[in-house]
């Protein structure tokens, strides 16, 4: 929901940052690593309850996922990054609640499963949907800069970062806050697979 509005305005901040790293030595695919790494950390300080230190590294992941498209869109995307990109971003979206379930399992592990599988379905529905339009050739006008087709809804990456961001700031609140995300996960897939499947038909019937 907030993606197609942060996006446009994050796009000439970074444009700029990366025409200062833009060296030989760097390239997207390779930030897109560092940044995936970095991230990893955010399991064991979110396991240790370091929830600050946690916030530090899902901040620099983010920053690096910003860093690695705008170097790939100054360079041309291709779609060995982006399926790295799309993967390892997906792994990290999953790794923050298993990490605030390890935190604390006894309040977290029945809200954090809870989100899990809302993730799974926006997730798939957002895959498959990429990858049929795709197929199709369907126009992406509102997120014409990426490499997949970004079918939106209630709950995108601005939304779930924000999700996170709050958990680390107010750990024994996550329990709710992953009841109240993940519902609406559920009003986003079930959003996402209507609107895809008029779309894909209408698509056939032009066919």
């Amino acid at each position: 929901m907030l993606d197609r509005h942060i996006h446009p305005r994050l796009k000439p901040l970074l444009h700029r940052c990366v025409s200062i790293i833009d060296k030989p030595a760097i390239t997207p695919d390779g930030l897109t690593l560092v940044g995936f790494a970095i991230g990893v950390l955010a399991l064991p300080f979110l396991a240790l309850g370091w929830y600050l230190a946690a916030l530090a590294v899902i901040v620099l992941n983010r920053l690096f996922d910003g860093l690695d498209g705008a170097l790939a869109r100054r360079r041309g995307l291709t779609d060995a990054g982006g399926f790295l990109d799309i993967t390892l971003d997906f792994l990290f979206y999953a790794l923050v609640p298993f990490g605030f379930m390890l935190a604390d399992p006894a309040a977290n592990s029945l809200a954090g499963g809870w989100l899990l599988f809302a993730f799974m379905g926006t997730g798939s529905s957002f895959l498959a949907f990429a990858a049929l339009a795709a197929k199709h050739q369907i126009d992406n006008p509102g997120y014409a800069h990426k490499s997949f087709y970004y079918l939106g809804g209630l709950t995108e990456g601005t939304e779930t970062i924000l999700l996170f961001v709050l958990g680390c700031l107010f750990p024994e609140y996550f329990a709710v806050m992953a009841w109240v995300f993940g519902a609406l996960c559920w009003m986003t897939t079930f959003t996402r697979i209507w609107s895809g499947y008029l779309t894909l038909k209408a698509v056939q019937r032009q066919e």
